[in-house]
């Protein structure tokens, strides 16, 4: 007897992203898996009793689209935080941040998110936090998350007025009167101003990637259950049914199952077992018993994240020649060669994939010579290891991308110019003659590495379709090649590129008989939809597993 379905989509232009079956007007579900895909007529003989029909009226029905790198946590606790990604000069920000301390009397620390770093036009200092805010403590980070300005105030009540020794890669900027200016490079310099806030566990999986200490107590974790759903329902609302966290810990799983356990999960999480600098490669047989513990459909680990390096607007991120106004400077590794192939070596015999946060040429050029390294010790094998962003790469490692089988996790809305980030002080960082070298997306495709697309929110917009006109539309470099995506090709970043990352591609990033019954219905027919109002898409419904876990009102 055919299977009756619980829930149908018809009426629809369906992108299965399926090869074998490109299109379809319907899809049809029961319980947690797709039935049948085919006509409307011939998919609505198969509803059973009780079975939600859902009429797309000709707009495009996807796979449940996949964001393969965000910090779920971190984005959802920041969604109540002062947003500045559209505030320039010292004027606005003064008066966003005095309106937001004014609404926020009783945040211990006032925190801002997506700063510019030449807001001033020049780098922020304390003393300007001062002229705004002396007596309550202030913390502005970047976009990139990967610098933060303090005021005085912060900084005092943090212990780091006077400078901190810190590991490699971190810094307090510290004038020449020995105090320190106001800039905070990478996560551990401005975590103690985080701890101000008595939120450090939330940040624990990406500043450590050690579970909080204390250990939360019940009504603590009940707390942080908040921003995790609100993280959640504010994925739901743009199309997403499946989600790779790049930061985290067991506590970050714990967090999703309770979640779950509540009916309030909303999609499929990936979190890694991260790996910090301070950790030692024997802390991998933490990684693979969060292997063990988290393997289903819905919450699993398998993977292990790393930092490299930082970001080109701070001179953080490792390249292979000085950066242009910094003679002598290319940034400083996270890790050095040899402790890292170690660390490949180790997590890849131990069947984990590895995912390495790596943006300039000199950081990609180490992670691969890492897992050269691990290939050699263990033989090849079907890995998939990732490297997070590859903002620039000397061109002769694009070939051994695509020998090696890794996966190239780009970010098309991190482009200069490309959405909300300017082409400088970026492009400036950078040589001029290695701009053709920098934010590849066609290349690395047509070069035959598996490329996927992602945000990285709340670094950046989290919009799907802004991604996606992002990458349809960016601009061209002097000197360099057009890194333009087609709508499919930019499509299938988002949905079959994403479950091939993430090793799921029999199972979801198509629709399929037998997949997941993960689908978005789009407000409209994305393919005929002109490129440049692609932005102002929206998702209509999400589902997950059969379930509608967004409808849009």
């Amino acid at each position: 007897m055919m299977s009756r379905a619980t829930l149908i989509v018809k009426n629809g232009r369906v992108m299965t992203m399926d090869p074998r079956f490109p299109s379809a007007e319907a899809v049809a579900v029961q319980g947690e898996r797709i039935i049948a895909i085919g006509e409307t007529a011939a998919i609505l003989k198969l509803a059973g009793p009780g079975c939600r029909v859902i009429d797309a009226r000709g707009a495009t029905v996807l796979p449940g689209l996949i964001e393969s790198h965000l910090h779920l946590l971190m984005g959802g606790n920041e969604l109540v935080h002062l947003q500045l990604l559209e505030t320039h000069g010292p004027v606005a920000l003064r008066d966003a941040l005095l309106d937001y301390a004014a609404t926020n009397p009783h945040e211990k620390v006032l925190m801002g998110q997506g700063c510019d770093y030449v807001i001033y036009d020049r780098g922020l200092t304390r003393h300007d936090l001062d002229a705004i805010l002396s007596d309550r403590p202030v913390l502005l980070t970047a976009a990139d998350h990967h610098t933060a300005w303090a005021n005085t105030c912060a900084l005092d009540m943090a212990g780091l007025l006077h400078g901190k020794t810190l590991s490699a890669g971190n810094e307090i900027v510290m004038a020449d009167d020995g105090m320190a200016t106001g800039e905070l490079r990478e996560f551990e310099a401005f975590a103690p101003i985080l701890a101000l806030t008595g939120q450090a566990r939330l940040a624990a999986g990406i500043a450590t990637g050690e579970d909080p200490e204390p250990t939360p107590t019940h009504a603590q974790m009940l707390e942080d259950l908040e921003p995790m759903a609100r993280g959640l329902s504010y994925c739901a609302q743009y199309g997403f049914t499946s989600l790779v966290n790049m930061d985290g810990n067991r506590y970050t799983l714990l967090l999703l199952a309770e979640l779950r356990r509540q009916g309030r999960l909303t999609a499929r999480v990936r979190v890694p077992f991260h790996y910090r600098p301070h950790r030692d490669p024997a802390d991998l047989a933490e990684a693979s018993a969060l292997s063990q513990e988290f393997n289903d459909n819905w919450l699993s680990s398998g993977f292990v994240k790393l930092f490299m390096d930082g970001v080109v607007d701070s001179e953080t991120a490792v390249m292979l020649d000085d950066y242009p106004a910094s003679p002598g400077w290319r940034g400083a590794p996270l890790h050095s060669a040899e402790r890292f192939s170690e660390v490949a070596v180790e997590a890849d015999r131990r069947g984990l994939q590895i995912a390495v946060h790596a943006i300039g040429d000199g950081a990609v050029r180490r992670v691969l010579d890492g897992y050269e390294a691990a290939r050699a010790a263990n033989g090849a094998r079907d890995a998939r290891h990732r490297i997070e962003h590859i903002e620039l790469i000397n061109r002769a490692d694009i070939p051994r991308l695509e020998e090696m089988g890794v996966v190239a996790s780009v970010q098309p809305v991190h482009a200069p110019g490309a959405m909300d980030f300017p082409l400088m002080p970026t492009l400036d960082k950078i040589h001029r003659h290695r701009w053709r070298d920098a934010y590849l997306c066609r290349d690395l495709a047509q070069a035959g590495v598996h490329v996927t697309l992602a945000s990285d929110w709340p670094v950046t917009d989290i919009n799907p379709f802004r991604g996606i006109q992002a990458a349809m539309t960016r601009p061209t470099y002097d000197g360099a090649g057009d890194q333009r995506l087609s709508l499919h090709d930019a499509l299938a970043g988002y949905t079959s590129g994403g479950a091939y990352a993430e090793h799921t591609d029999d199972q979801k990033g198509m629709l399929r008989q037998g997949y997941l019954g993960d689908l978005v219905i789009l407000s409209g027919d994305i393919e005929a939809t002109p490129v440049e109002e692609i932005s102002a898409m929206t998702a209509a419904y999400t589902i997950c597993g059969g379930r509608v876990v967004w409808e849009a009102s």
